[in-house]
């Protein structure tokens, strides 16, 4: 079963159950055991009644961990998937950090399952050991005499249920190395009959996301914002709103950056931010249109980078590509692109009766909003508690370094007596017109082929908004002054072009910028991946070919990633399309994953285009749940088709033009006649799955519009640069 319920009342009612056996790592990292709950928080929790929980350290809005990391223990313990259920970890990055982060506890760059494989693994391991023991030891036998398989052990003419042994269990010392299962024995990891443990609740209506969360006596709060970023509130007038029923306040927040209205419902909340004057100081806030964004960024490529990514000799690349016997040269210009996750942002934050804040969130980074509000508030961190609960979406936005929304709910509690919970509420047009967005930004690449079409040079340039600058993340990730989220995905591609130069340079943020799925590789492939299909066109040589050609050697990046390109053409059928029908290919490594991504369409940008057909090979490592892969690699096809194919977010004056989904339009399920999806076996490492599908997706589009009319869309979003869809 899937428990929603809080951390300390499922701890509550295990204990209450009768023994309890939890196993986990102590901050040191190693495995360690208790029969008490309030010992030790553990990964995976077994109760006398036979029940067994993973405890998940990681987020779920829809991308499977909840499902993965339970897969990992009911694997080495044996167990089938309706034997299992799952519970979220509480805020504790001592204990449940993301190992590929550091001492920090979140969810992002498709790092779930690599970060956790063994980890997960090892719990489940070290469980079976110690219920195999201490059945052996009340029965008088060797544990190597013992199975434990569907919950039941076995073996030396006994056999009882786990259960009956969790006690014994628990007074013993958990292994420090527990063997784990030869990947012959897998019943679960790798199977595609595996279903999904939060499928049924999400189904039923049952299923808690954060939306849901409706605490005794709360209130709503909705913020108003100015229409420019970085505008501030002076004063507010509620005068308006007084005799719209349900209205409790309206106050400026402690940081100017809005009003928080108060409500007993959300309706009212709505009515009474609507009926509300504020008076905002602009004089710092941003007045830019998009047209001056992209001219800025423009201005950039044509200048010397700022910063020499990869250390090349830039004077040499140049004179390569200049004495070329062939040039090929393009601009590209990437707008700002919002998130839209389907469930609007939203938590609830309340303080306990001793003295605890407490915030219900589908908590993405839970030890930055944790650290934030303990700061705010001036109270211990361990005086805060976060439960996490589902998620309906969140593409990167819920993973903001300035904790943005939950400030906003601390905030705003904060101006109360904190004697009722707040549920803080964003619109859909809050997060489009007033919130965190994908970079605008540019590239500018040359190209030089000698007479035989073999590349002899490549100069690339990119300009934009950093999204790590400013931020606490600064100092950790960017280095030397370069945001490497700008530039991934170019200097560090598998292909092998030896004569080439990436040069950065940071232009001026129009808005807040943050990562957005796949982040930089959302733009840096399209541009290598259309380059190179133009680059094959000019040498006169199959794209595929041509492609395979710089992707040779034994490297374990060329041939994985050559290895996705060839599988995804077979299965294409590539070269083959029927009559009426282009193809566009383009490959790519993100997130330490390998896609590769065949468009197939039909129809001219005149006449309107139709995606017919898209096939997807992946090569992620071992692959755990592949259900839960093709689920990942279809949606993030579809985001990254959809976005690119229509949508932008444009500013006028300093103000968002866009409001809702009438013009941010989603993803249509009639957008994509069909995706086809081809996971590669492997014995490696589990790599991402929930952002790789995306990159390769617009960029294969790309490629075959250009296969059926010469266009090469070098600026999106597609629709806006000449291309009709239907």
């Amino acid at each position: 079963m899937t428990i929603n319920t809080s951390r300390r009342g499922f701890l509550k009612s295990a204990a209450a159950a009768g023994a309890v056996l939890v196993i986990g790592v102590r901050p040191d990292g190693a495995l360690a055991a208790s029969g008490s709950p309030a010992m030790l928080n553990p990964f995976v929790q077994i109760g006398s009644d036979g029940s067994v929980t993973a405890i998940v350290k990681h987020f779920e809005m829809g991308q499977g961990p909840s499902t993965g990391l339970a897969t990992l223990i009911a694997e080495e313990m044996g167990l089938s998937m309706d034997q299992i259920g799952y519970d979220f970890a509480p805020s504790d990055p001592q204990v449940y950090n993301n190992t590929l982060f550091g001492p920090m506890q979140g969810t992002g760059g498709s790092t779930a399952m690599a970060n956790s494989f063994t980890q997960y693994r090892q719990a489940g391991a070290a469980a079976r050991e110690m219920l195999l023991q201490a059945a052996a030891q009340s029965w008088g036998t060797e544990a190597s005499a013992l199975t434990l398989q569907d919950g039941v052990i076995s073996g030396a003419g006994n056999s009882a249920p786990l259960g009956e042994f969790v006690a014994a269990a628990a007074r013993l010392d958990a292994p420090a190395d527990p063997p784990l299962k030869d990947p012959s024995e897998f019943r679960l990891i790798g199977k595609t009959d595996v279903r999904r443990l939060d499928g049924e609740a999400k189904g039923n209506g049952t299923a808690m996301f954060a939306m849901d969360i409706v605490r005794p006596n709360q209130m709503i709060a909705m913020i108003a914002r100015p229409e420019q970023q970085r505008a501030t509130a002076v004063s507010v007038d509620a005068s308006g709103a007084t005799d719209i029923t349900g209205f409790i306040d309206a106050q400026i927040l402690p940081n100017a950056a809005g009003v928080a209205v108060f409500a007993e419902t959300t309706w009212a909340a709505m009515q009474a931010r609507n009926a509300i004057s504020v008076e905002w100081d602009t004089s710092n806030a941003e007045t830019r249109s998009s047209s001056d964004i992209e001219a800025e960024i423009r201005t950039a490529l044509d200048a010397e980078p700022t910063y020499n990514v990869n250390e090349a000799d830039v004077e040499a690349v140049r004179a390569a590509v200049d004495g070329a016997d062939t040039v090929i040269e393009e601009t590209f210009y990437f707008p700002l692109l919002a998130h839209a996750p389907m469930e609007p942002l939203n938590c609830t934050i309340e303080e306990t009766a001793e003295g605890v804040i407490l915030l219900h969130d589908g908590c993405q980074f839970p030890t930055i909003p944790h650290g934030a509000i303990a700061e705010f508030f001036g109270i211990p961190f361990e005086n805060v508690q976060i439960n996490t609960v589902l998620a309906g979406g969140s593409f990167g936005r819920r993973a903001t370094p300035q904790a943005d929304y939950q400030m906003e709910a601390a905030m705003a509690f904060s101006l109360t007596d904190r004697s009722r919970p707040v549920h803080l509420v964003w619109s859909r047009e809050d997060d489009l017109r007033s919130g965190q967005y994908r970079p605008a930004m540019g590239h500018k690449v040359r190209v030089g082929l000698d007479a035989s079409g073999t590349i002899v040079g490549w100069e690339h340039r990119i300009a934009g908004q950093s999204i790590l600058k400013g931020t606490p993340f600064e100092a950790m990730l960017v280095q030397n002054g370069i945001d490497f989220a700008s530039v991934e995905g170019t200097f560090d591609s598998p292909y092998q072009i030896p004569t080439a130069s990436f040069g950065l340079t940071d232009t001026p943020k129009a808005t807040s910028t943050l990562w957005w799925r796949a982040v930089g590789h959302t733009h840096t492939a399209y541009v290598m991946e259309v380059m190179m299909d133009m680059a094959a066109k000019a040498a006169g040589i199959d794209p595929v070919e041509f492609r395979l050609a710089y992707l040779t050697g034994d490297g374990a990046d060329q041939t994985r990633k050559a290895g996705v390109l060839r599988l995804a053409a077979e299965k294409a059928n590539w070269g083959n399309a029927p009559e009426g029908r282009s193809q566009g290919i383009a490959v790519h490594k993100s997130f330490n994953s390998y896609v590769a991504e065949v468009v197939e369409i039909s129809g001219t940008p005149e006449d309107g285009i139709r995606i017919e057909k898209i096939t997807c090979a992946v090569d992620c490592g071992i692959p755990v749940n592949p259900e839960i892969i093709k689920s990942q690699m279809e949606g993030g096809i579809g985001y990254g088709i959809g976005h690119n194919m229509r949508d932008q977010i444009t500013l006028t004056g300093g103000v968002v033009d866009q409001f809702n989904f009438p013009d941010y339009e989603p993803l249509r399920i009639s957008d994509i006649g069909a995706i086809e999806v081809h996971i590669v076996p492997s014995a490696e490492a589990p790599t991402g799955v929930g952002e790789p599908g995306t990159p390769p997706a617009a960029p294969a589009l790309a490629n075959a519009i250009a296969a059926a009319s010469d266009l090469r869309v070098a600026s999106l979003p597609m629709d806006d640069n000449g291309v009709f869809f239907v």
